[in-house]
């Protein structure tokens, strides 16, 4: 645990990088191990525990962990069941605290799995185990885990603290990067690290054809990318200058510089903003490398937040017609822009409340379930609180209020359990947000 300690303290105080490398080593070497996993060979173990203590010193966020443990839920061997056990003694509680609501998912799935799969295994005794762990860290009961010992860790992370406070300030700095990211970081870029190489988005399949043809500012472009920007219907000179800079940048901020240098106005500018839309959304899964592109532009001026507020506009009106897959982009481009505070909870009075198809409440249902899910109370204050107070928003926050009591809470309104409790708590900090200025205003 003390290598550990000193990649957390050099990744937060000299700078992402640090974490990033080592946790994508980590990560590859785990993949590959368990792909050739035998129930005897302990270097999965120690990988599996390397990432879960990466998390205890606050150098990945949970995402991470719960991918691997759904990895290790959906194969179901008794070495997954060994390795489950091994990451829930580690950091079990932790998760518990950071998202209760996907901690209940899992337990949930691994009950599922253990009752129509646990028949074959020839000792019942690791899956007991297991699913007892799992309802102790459900019921927050430490005495029931044997050998849990939080003590050790504490301990470290106390002294980290330290270090990092004297050092860097201590900002949050948790790598927020899933699984599937991390593995597939070579064909579509570390979108999370400044600076790493962008080798553009999955769409692109660059094999070979390397012929290049010179653009309007003087770049080259291979045929391929090319070919691929009249396919997503880059119809002008604008449109495809935007796409190619955006497919071969070296990182975000390589592409935010670039899209400036071209040194387009007024709506040619704005085709910036539908081109990232609309190659988000064709994406076969969420990229982070454009929701990170879209906050630097947000932050950069207010006519960027502008046209990214009408371009979401025009989104929202069709969200009938969209399929599930840039359905999916689209909600999750939605929350980022919204957690990081680069967009207004008022974008979404476009939307009318009182007359709501299928389309439009399964939208606001995962963008708002997800939002009040990974964001901690404080941020939410922030958040809702920013249409607090405006007359002309009025109409908007009685509709959030009226969906989030009707659509959100009230299948969980029976329910007892932790998950349910968060997440009825979280919509009660963000309802209360929304109607602090009111209140001081009829004070």
């Amino acid at each position: 645990m003390e290598h550990i300690l000193l990649v957390s303290v050099l990744h937060h105080s000299v700078g992402l990088e640090v974490g990033a490398h080592f946790l994508e080593t980590v990560v590859r070497q785990f993949d590959k191990t368990y792909s050739q996993l035998d129930a005897t060979d302990k270097e999965c173990d120690n990988l599996v525990s390397i990432i879960a203590h990466l998390y205890n010193f606050h150098v990945v966020h949970a995402l991470l962990v719960f991918d691997i443990l759904k990895k290790l839920v959906t194969r179901f061997s008794a070495k997954d069941v060994e390795l489950v056990l091994l990451v829930l003694k580690n950091v079990g509680f932790a998760l518990r605290k950071d998202d209760p609501l996907a901690l209940k998912e899992l337990i949930s799935e691994a009950q599922r799995k253990a009752n129509a799969e646990g028949e074959r295994f020839q000792d019942q005794t690791r899956i007991r185990f297991m699913l007892e762990t799992m309802l102790a860290l459900k019921n927050n009961d430490m005495r029931k885990i044997p050998g849990y010992d939080p003590e050790p860790v504490e301990k470290l992370r106390k002294l980290q603290r330290t270090l990092i406070h004297s050092s860097a300030g201590g900002s949050d700095m948790k790598l927020r990067v899933s699984l599937d990211s991390l593995l597939e970081a070579e064909c579509v870029g570390r979108w999370w690290i400044v600076g790493s190489s962008w080798s553009g988005a999955p769409m692109i399949d660059d094999h070979g054809n390397k012929t290049t043809t010179p653009s309007t500012k003087g770049e080259q472009y291979s045929a391929k990318m090319l070919e691929l920007a009249r396919k997503q219907r880059m119809n002008t000179d604008i449109r495809r200058n935007i796409f190619c800079v955006l497919m071969s940048s070296e990182d975000y901020l390589d592409a935010f510089e670039k899209l400036l240098r071209l040194g387009l106005k007024d709506q040619q500018e704005r085709e910036i903003v539908h081109v990232l839309m609309d190659c988000c959304l064709q994406e076969k899964m969420f990229n982070g490398f454009y929701a990170v592109l879209a906050e630097k532009f947000c932050s950069h001026d207010r006519r960027f937040q502008m046209t990214f507020q009408f371009s979401l506009w025009d989104k929202f009106k069709d969200l009938a017609n969209l399929s599930s897959r840039p359905f999916s982009n689209l909600v999750q481009l939605v929350t980022h822009l919204l957690h990081r505070k680069c967009l207004s909870l008022s974008i979404l009075k476009a939307i009318e409340f009182g007359e709501l198809d299928k389309p439009k409440v399964k939208f606001l249902k995962q963008v708002l379930s997800k939002l009040l899910k990974e964001t901690e109370p404080e941020d939410l204050v922030n958040i809702f609180g920013r249409i607090s107070g405006i007359p002309k928003l009025g109409m908007l926050r009685e509709g959030l209020k009226l969906f989030i009591s009707h659509f959100l809470l009230r299948n969980i309104q029976t329910e007892e359990t932790e998950q349910a409790k968060v997440l009825k708590d979280r919509a009660e900090v963000a309802t209360k947000a929304m109607e602090a200025r009111d209140a001081k205003m009829k004070l």
